[in-house]
């Protein structure tokens, strides 16, 4: 079975529609998890910054599993593993409800949904892709801004449930709700075709002939068994005399030599899978070394090591306001008679919005999207800046406005990397990034959590997240400066596989 033609349309429809809910549905409680977290902090009595592990892993842990999540949906397929995700982000949810303390939601609700939720993050990616080409950039965009209509309804829904129910009860019907992934999932058609040419072999069966020659020779013996066979019945019929003697002895060279060729055929057998493998594991250190020697080039692109101390620090002073901004509220003695609406909503909304508009942008031929996403991370750590000057609502509304639709840079990051390493690097690269965002992510929120256990405040700890995401931003904008070009100018004398950003990001 192979791949047909992606159809653009059609049933890849269907797709985005499920692949919208599936996102809507996994990450929706995880993204919203700042209603939860003021929860646990009462209910366990444990530090800010203990308590915020549970909410940075749920978030960073399917970044830094991406590449396993990338295997998995290579080797089964989106439709079994969405299936089996939706259970495990169903059961993790609902296992949290039963928690005795935030150990055990380390695992329930940190690990085993956040795992969850990256397996159904690669499946949907992964699935749109294949439906769509010329419009695989809407598809994309499209579904994912269900992780963020996700987060402004869940947001206001677990703080309903939380008062109906209790956070128990909160947590069970939010896992039902999860349970719904299995539907969508089962709608994730693969696009094969029954009637299509049979699949290029793979690289294990493109190995040389030789190591399958023993097969031959097993046919070979087969085959001069029965010419003996037939040579000697014919013989007889032409002597057309029986001689019992010569029989036996003729049967007794003929099995002699028989056992002969089958012994030396095992023996060349055993040299020849011997040969098999040892040629496979050294195609295999080949493919090792080569992944890392690629990482080195690309290390010395200065653009793309930029990107990558940048794409650290913003994840670990940017995503914790999507997490604590509900508690920087209650710390700042807001009446909660004020809220119009969650704070948590605000930035779910807004980053839809963000990833929709910053997308659009991207296209445009005059925009750098570089410098674009440079931009969006020095307005970034302004904001959080700006946080511990917020004493009312409205300011923080203003702020969590704000930072939810610079945090729509996401949907430009892809094209960032693309612009910098070449589209060839482009998997390579990615994954990297991927897995440090990822990190990123999971420590954020615990070091603001503990500069609020030190100093019972939190202006502290978002000066410290500005700072990171303001640094951040200056480097990458530093290292993107044209003066950097008449050092590139020597591209020529760099190694084929080197990418200079001058060159990746000529449009």
């Amino acid at each position: 079975m192979v791949f047909r033609k992606p159809p653009d349309g059609g049933w890849g429809w269907v797709i985005v529609v499920v692949s919208f809910f599936t996102q809507f549905l996994c990450y929706g409680s995880p993204l919203a998890v700042g209603v939860l977290y003021l929860e646990w902090l009462d209910a366990f009595g444990e530090g800010k910054g203990k308590t915020a592990w549970v909410g940075s892993l749920a978030n960073g842990i399917g970044l830094l599993a991406s590449p396993v999540c990338s295997i998995c949906v290579s080797s089964f397929g989106a439709r079994p593993v969405a299936i089996f995700s939706g259970f495990m982000v169903a059961g993790g949810l609902m296992m949290s409800s039963f928690a005795p303390n935030i150990y055990f939601l380390y695992v329930s609700y940190g690990i085993v949904v956040g795992l969850g939720c990256g397996l159904l993050y690669t499946a949907t990616v992964t699935i749109t892709c294949h439906y769509f080409d010329k419009r695989r950039g809407l598809a994309l965009g499209l579904i994912s801004t269900g992780s963020s209509v996700g987060l402004f309804i869940y947001a206001a829904l677990q703080r309903e449930l939380i008062d109906l129910y209790g956070l128990d009860g909160c947590l069970l019907i939010v896992g039902a709700l999860s349970l719904n992934i299995l539907a969508c999932g089962s709608l994730m058609r693969p696009l094969e075709s029954s009637d299509s040419p049979p699949p290029e072999k793979t690289c294990v069966d493109k190995v040389p002939d030789q190591y399958f020659v023993y097969h031959e020779k097993e046919k070979t013996v087969e085959e001069n068994i029965s010419i003996l066979e037939k040579g000697y019945v014919d013989e007889k019929c032409a002597n057309n005399m029986p001689d019992y003697k010569q029989d036996g002895i003729l049967n007794k060279n003929v099995l002699s030599s028989i056992n002969v060729n089958e012994k030396d055929t095992y023996k060349k057998k055993v040299v020849e899978q011997t040969n098999f493998c040892k040629q496979l594991a050294k195609r295999k250190w080949q493919l090792y070394l080569n992944y890392w020697e690629e990482t080195v080039v690309l290390f010395k692109n200065k653009v793309f090591s930029a990107l990558f101390v940048a794409i650290l620090l913003f994840d670990i002073g940017g995503f914790p306001p999507s997490l604590l901004m509900e508690d920087v509220a209650r710390s700042a003695n807001i009446n909660e008679d004020d809220y119009y609406m969650p704070l948590i909503s605000i930035i779910g909304i807004m980053t839809a919005v963000g990833k929709l508009t910053l997308g659009i942008l991207a296209d445009f031929k005059w925009v750098n999207t570089l410098y674009l996403y440079v931009t969006t991370l020095l307005m970034t750590g302004v904001a959080l800046f700006a946080i511990p000057f917020a004493k009312s609502y409205l300011t923080l509304a203003m702020l969590s406005g704000i930072l939810g639709f610079l945090t729509g840079n996401w949907s430009i990051f892809p094209y960032v990397t693309t612009k910098t390493v070449g589209i060839e690097k482009l998997t390579h690269a990615y994954g990297i990034l991927m897995f440090f965002a990822g990190l990123g992510n999971s420590l954020g929120p615990p070091i603001v959590g503990w500069f609020y256990d030190w100093t019972q405040e939190y202006d502290t700890a978002f000066y410290f997240s500005g700072f990171c995401v303001l640094l951040g931003g200056f480097l990458l904008l530093l290292a993107a400066l044209p003066c950097w070009n008449s050092c590139t100018n020597q591209s020529s004398k760099l190694p084929p596989n080197t990418y200079s950003y001058k060159v990746a990001s000529s449009a």
